[in-house]
């Protein structure tokens, strides 16, 4: 059972629908395929909100660095790159990298989590 806590700035979309994707670093135990993806805001605090849930169809290696982003090792094209934050939430590309380097440093590497 995933669970995924989301910062302020994602919860509309989230619980919108329109982001149905997060990047998360590894975990121990990696989400799969079927699992459903149980999605929170203020989680261990008293204002926790469930914002939704899930099934998970796609668990994929991600690296986001200032050049771009590798999915499964292939890179994305530059005209794919603002699609890509979009889906996830950020304005376009540029947002999602600096938010990225603020927040975890890169390069990045992780899972891209899909619903």
């Amino acid at each position: 059972m995933p669970a995924f806590n989301f910062q302020t700035q994602f919860t509309y979309d989230v619980g919108s629908g329109t982001k149905r994707q997060t990047i998360r670093e590894k975990r121990k135990t990696r989400p799969r395929p079927g699992q459903m993806a149980h999605c929170f805001t203020g989680m261990r605090t008293k204002q926790c909100k469930k914002l939704g849930s899930w099934p998970i169809y796609a668990v994929v290696n991600v690296m986001i660095m200032e050049e771009g982003v590798l999915l499964n090792g292939g890179a994305l094209k530059d005209t794919e790159l603002d699609a890509f934050a979009e889906a996830d939430g950020f304005r376009n590309w540029p947002f999602m990298m600096t938010w990225f380097q603020k927040q975890h440093g890169l390069p990045f590497s992780g899972d891209l989590i899909k619903w």
